[in-house]
């Protein structure tokens, strides 16, 4: 896959669709394999560029060390942004998912003129860490039983596919597809020590990044048009999360997947492009 560099680092993407198309920008959760590979192609053939990209210590993007992260959430929006200017050099459709949502929301945020829509899958507005006051908090029986499993041998590819596979069982998402995709992430993650594994499945780095100052607040300043999806079943961050969302910015559309937990399912691959394709 090929590596863009953005606001002096490198970022692993990939492209689907027609260059001349308009460009929808996929923020990895946080490598890009995050976006269902059936999702990007039904947005190609729907007349749409779709680009999705690993977020730094993660698949083919500068990797460091993700237990000592030397940049902040902001950061990795400056990168979104100049990724967005440096395939088309106009405003770009913006989605994230999941932490690559906290990632667009304040990308839109810093860098408005950047960006003409976006969209917000499975996420939240406050960084990771206890949530607001009246924002729904991650089920904690259900979290339970995700860190009580003990950790595969990272060196080992089906050790850590079956790890996935438990952990999508717990928080009601595909088991097949889930071991499939940390296969996937696996072949592509630059390493096999503990951390940097950890890091392109699990995405523990994000939960050291410095995320201030909050961003919540100033969602009413977003002008561009939104969609927020989220899943009715998500245990990770509760639906109340999405709902809060698109309360806050102006004219927001909220779609709930009421089969969804925290990935987007198969079956919802239509009614997500379809949605996603409204937006300009």
């Amino acid at each position: 896959m090929p590596i863009a560099k953005a606001n002096g680092v490198d970022l692993g993407i990939e492209s689907f669709g027609d260059d001349e198309d308009p460009l929808v920008l996929l923020v990895g959760a946080p490598t890009m394999l995050s976006w269902p590979d059936a999702l990007c192609v039904r947005l190609a053939a729907g007349g749409r560029r779709v680009v999705r990209f690993d977020l730094r210590d993660s698949g083919e993007s500068t990797t460091s060390d993700p237990e000592a992260p030397a940049y902040t959430l902001r950061d990795l929006a400056a990168d979104t942004a100049a990724l967005a200017d440096l395939l088309t050099g106009g405003s770009v459709h913006l989605a994230g998912v999941g932490v690559g949502g906290m990632v667009a929301q304040v990308a839109a945020l810093d860098h408005p003129s950047a960006f003409s829509a976006l969209t917000l899958i499975g996420t939240r507005a406050v960084a990771p860490g206890p949530p607001d006051d009246d924002l729904p908090d991650h089920d904690h029986a259900t979290m339970g039983r995700v860190f009580a499993r003990a950790l595969p041998d990272w060196t080992d590819r089906e050790a850590v596919a079956d790890f996935a596979a438990r952990g999508a069982e717990v928080l009601g998402n595909d088991p097949v597809v889930a071991r499939a995709v940390a296969g996937r992430v696996w072949d592509r993650t630059p390493g096999t020590t503990q951390s940097i594994q950890m890091a392109n499945q699990l995405g523990f780095v994000f939960s050291k990044l410095d995320c201030t100052p909050r961003w919540r607040e100033r969602l009413p300043n977003i002008e561009i048009p939104t969609l927020v999806i989220h899943g009715r079943r998500d245990p990770f961050f509760p639906v109340g999360n999405g709902e809060a969302i698109a309360r806050s910015i102006p004219g927001a559309r909220l779609l709930v997947l009421e089969g969804a937990a925290t990935a987007i399912p198969d079956a919802a691959i239509g009614d997500v492009a379809e949605a996603m394709l409204q937006l300009p």
